[in-house]
């Protein structure tokens, strides 16, 4: 029997588990870490912490069978900067992906550089969330501790450095960074020079599944292993997960219905948006995917039943939802702003359209439909790029409730089914150890031979139809209101 670890390096624990060749998962281990806000609109954590919970979260998942395990896969929260000096100490915490500190720097890729220009490089436009925005905020406001940069990488790369002594990243977690440029996989030698970087002063870039290295002996000595388990790229959390869902044939959709909502779209071939309303990166596959962000998804049903009903059981209040597709309430699901397909930081929740005679069922209903409106926002996107989606997985916390599940078949007029294991990113990065390991031939193989899926609901033409017309008038409120946000 051999065995893969998968690790998740999520933003406040890190999720390890031990998968055995056939995809059984042998234990699972967590371990929190702090997150500090020093300032209003500022997020960070030391990465010694992330090692430390790793480092001692794995004598626990090993156990007593450290001799059978043959590589280690990691993925992890995605555009954080991590800045090593010419000793390989950390010169100051890392600025996390939910750190909005760069927004003037934002404002000067998007209008000074251009969004034209940074597509072209890079595929994608600035959002505060990327790691070349935090660049020039550090390069402008912590000058001396900038000058001090000798290397850059990303939050799980910190870990795959401490394990293997490889300073490395892969091509999906690399796509965030506003510094690659994603068709050709390579860094952007303008995107560089604008930041203020050199290329030596970044990782080495590899696809998801390649080996970067082999445990140090003192970290296989500490972990219970032998020096000669591999380590392979990794991936950015979205892609590692959409591994794990078997999203990785062309035009095969991922929807996760977490805190935030992503639909994650599986592309053989390099495709962007003229707007640039979805984020066009790598795929861990070696190949593309496009990606729709919402910051409030799952989040908008918890805020409401718990702070606004004070404190309900979430089966009672959908279970007293009617007929569906008959609401006349709307809700924006904009509680922190909002990404794709907007980019506008300053839009915020809207309920719409309440009567004398609207309920509380009618308003929870518009909360979870108007989480499933907006992410057809994105699932447009990809149809007006010639992307046929008719079905896909969900995964998430939301997508625990059935009704949630059959508004999003109805509203996105897609077949909708869940996963036999969720083991979100963890288990993507475990089966990407298992591919470079040469367990299965490519991720095609794995995917078909370790994934499965349950809970099929198919979209009700009847149904479809009323969302329809629904999602047209939904399209309708946010314009009318944009201005008045600004104000």
């Amino acid at each position: 029997m051999a065995y893969y670890i998968g690790i998740d390096l999520g933003t406040s624990a890190v999720k390890m588990i031990m998968m055995a060749e056939d995809g059984t998962i042998a234990r699972t281990v967590s371990r929190d870490y702090p997150i500090s806000f020093p300032r209003d609109g500022w997020a960070e954590q030391d990465p010694r912490d992330w090692w430390a919970a790793v480092c001692d979260g794995m004598t626990e998942l090993v156990g007593v069978d450290g001799g059978l395990v043959r590589g280690i896969g990691i993925g992890g929260q995605m555009h954080g900067l991590v800045t090593l000096d010419e000793n390989d100490r950390v010169i100051r915490p890392a600025i996390l992906w939910n750190d909005g500190r760069s927004s003037r720097e934002c404002e000067y890729l998007n209008g000074g550089i251009g969004k034209k220009t940074l597509a072209a490089e890079t595929a994608n436009i600035a959002f505060a969330g990327f790691t070349a925005p935090k660049i020039l905020w550090m390069r402008e406001n912590e000058p001396e501790l900038f000058s001090r940069i000798r290397k850059i990488m990303l939050p799980k790369d910190y870990i795959a450095y401490m394990m293997t002594g490889s300073f490395c990243t892969d091509m999906s977690d690399a796509s965030g960074m506003l510094l690659l440029d994603v068709k050709n996989r390579r860094w952007s030698k303008k995107m560089l020079d604008i930041a203020g970087v050199t290329e030596d002063m970044l990782p080495a870039l590899y696809e998801s599944s390649d080996v970067v290295g082999t445990l140090l002996p003192s970290v296989g000595k500490r972990f219970g292993m032998s020096g000669s388990v591999r380590v392979v790229a990794g991936a950015g959390d979205n892609a590692a997960a959409a591994i794990g869902a078997g999203t990785v044939r062309d035009g095969m959709c991922n929807i996760s219905l977490g805190t935030s909502g992503t639909v994650f779209i599986a592309r053989d071939k390099f495709s962007v948006d003229d707007n640039c309303a979805l984020h066009s990166f790598a795929h861990a596959n070696g190949r593309y995917h496009l990606m729709g962000c919402m910051l409030s998804a799952a989040s908008c049903e918890r805020w409401f039943v718990k702070s606004i009903l004070g404190g309900g059981s979430y089966d009672a209040e959908e279970a007293a939802i009617g007929q569906l597709g008959e609401n006349r309430v709307f809700f924006l699901p904009y509680l922190m702003g909002e990404r794709s397909p907007h980019n506008d930081p300053d839009a915020r929740a809207v309920f719409f359209g309440m009567s004398m005679d609207t309920t509380r069922a009618d308003m929870t209903a518009a909360v979870l439909e108007g989480v499933a409106f907006a992410l057809r926002d994105s699932i447009e996107v990809a149809r007006s790029l010639g992307v046929r989606i008719e079905c896909a997985t969900i995964c998430g916390g939301g997508a625990k409730s059935a009704l949630w599940r059959r508004i999003m078949a109805n509203v996105l007029d897609a077949r909708i089914v869940t996963l036999e294991k969720e083991e979100g990113p963890a288990f993507g990065a475990a089966i990407l150890a298992a591919v470079g390991c040469g367990e299965y031939r490519d991720v095609y193989e794995a995917a078909e031979k370790l994934v499965a899926y349950k809970n099929e609901i198919e979209p009700e033409a009847a149904l479809t139809e009323k969302y329809n017309e629904r999602y047209a008038q939904f399209l309708r409120i946010y314009p009318a209101v944009k201005e008045l946000y600004k104000a």
